[in-house]
């Protein structure tokens, strides 16, 4: 946007988190990017008091100061406060109304630019109070008009979404869960072709790479009494993978979706966990049949276009969410490894991000409801799918 003023109060407290230096151990079968920052400890002991010489500091300790507002050194003459002024009351009563905000204060007597800075540090305190998808709150200035934008996001936990396919080519050849097998096939069928997660054996995706990275380390590294089982796990990763995508492929998996669903009798808990799954994946495949993974990847605000054009600096969606081979191995801990480490040395991380512009046009309709679903349907497919052990059901008698 051409000449273009953005306006924060104080400081900005949201900023990108920081990346932990090592991954958390998968929770529920999901492996987490980063560590939580833990909180500080609080002295139990009251601190000593301390009064002032002089009587009369104790005034300045009672006084409130006003929010300041700053917009990088920029003066307005002050023939153009009175304009700005009218389009910052105007577009707040747009993001009032929006966002059901009736109890802001009205601060046009504070004057300029108290009475601004003092509007955006309210409602942000209220938006954060009462959205939980909200990130952040500008008043931005054009050659035209000024108005707020506000940023909502759907924070993913830095978690890597990362879904095993070996074990459900497993359970395929598995008499005892073969109808729980087709099942899951169409999940991850609907997943496939309509969400659009990447596949590993996709020449184009993130891992696909990281497991070529992977196998060049196997051939260049010294041979050792490992190094013939490390190459049969790659290979097994390549060709069951290949296989698998295949089957998933098949728009067949999707025609009979609902049919393997209406048809299925869960005997166990592990069905029943399964049988929820579908069902889940079955609402958003008719909710929701032509929405990708990616549909608000975070490039809605014009300000920060750029902010994900250097992949190396930033964890786009495509990396920490994939289909891959499988949570156990050699390569499965390699792979991890590796990705934590490039993931260290990105600062932010692309995440479903929806901008509102209180400008007067219409606002965006986008909500996160499928991301929601989505994410918390690859969740519970995570975690079943890496729980499924093979060897441990015997044929009933």
């Amino acid at each position: 946007m051409d000449n273009e003023i953005t306006y924060h109060i104080g400081y900005n407290t949201n900023s990108r988190r920081k990346k932990a230096k090592t991954a958390l151990p998968p929770v529920r079968g999901i492996c987490t990017m980063d560590a939580k920052t833990k909180r500080c400890r609080r002295n139990q002991k009251r601190p000593k008091e301390i009064s002032p010489n002089i009587p009369t500091a104790n005034a300045f300790l009672k006084t409130v100061f006003m929010p300041r507002l700053i917009n990088g050194g920029t003066v307005i003459p002050s023939e153009e406060i009175e304009m700005l002024e009218e389009d910052f009351y105007r577009s707040l009563s747009r993001l009032a109304e929006h966002y059901g905000a009736s109890e802001l204060s009205n601060t046009r007597l504070y004057g300029y630019p108290s009475n601004i800075a003092y509007s955006i540090w309210e409602t942000e305190k209220f938006l954060k109070r009462n959205d939980k998808n909200w990130d952040n709150l500008r008043l931005v200035r054009d050659a035209h008009t000024s108005y707020l934008i506000t940023e909502e996001r759907y924070f993913t936990g830095s978690t890597l979404y990362y879904i095993p396919i070996i074990p459900l080519f497993m359970m395929l050849g598995d008499k005892i869960r073969k109808k729980t097998a087709h099942l899951l096939l169409s999940v991850c069928s609907y997943l496939y072709h309509n969400a659009n997660i990447p596949y590993y054996r996709q020449e184009g995706s993130y891992l696909y790479w990281e497991y070529e990275m992977l196998g060049n380390w196997i051939e260049e590294d010294e041979e050792t009494d490992l190094t013939d089982a490390y190459r049969r796990e790659l290979r097994e990763a390549e060709w069951a993978g290949e296989r698998m995508e295949q089957k998933l492929h098949n728009r067949k998996n999707l025609e009979v979706f609902k049919d393997r669903l209406n048809h299925f009798k869960a005997h166990d808990d592990f069905e029943n966990e399964c049988l929820q799954i579908a069902q889940n994946a079955l609402g958003l495949y008719e909710t929701y049949p032509n929405e990708r993974y990616y549909r608000n990847a975070g490039r809605d605000n014009e300000e920060d276009d750029d902010e994900y054009d250097n992949e190396e600096e930033t964890i786009t969606m495509d990396k920490y969410v994939s289909f891959y081979a499988n949570s156990r191995g050699w390569l499965a801990q390699n792979l991890f490894e590796c990705v934590n480490n490039e993931f260290n040395e990105c600062a932010k991380t692309q995440e479903p991000t929806i901008c509102k512009r209180f400008d007067g046009s219409s606002l965006t309709k986008n909500n996160f409801d499928f991301e929601k679903k989505l994410f918390t349907l690859m969740d519970d497919l995570i975690y079943i799918l890496n729980t499924y052990h093979k060897q441990t059901h015997e044929p009933s008698n």
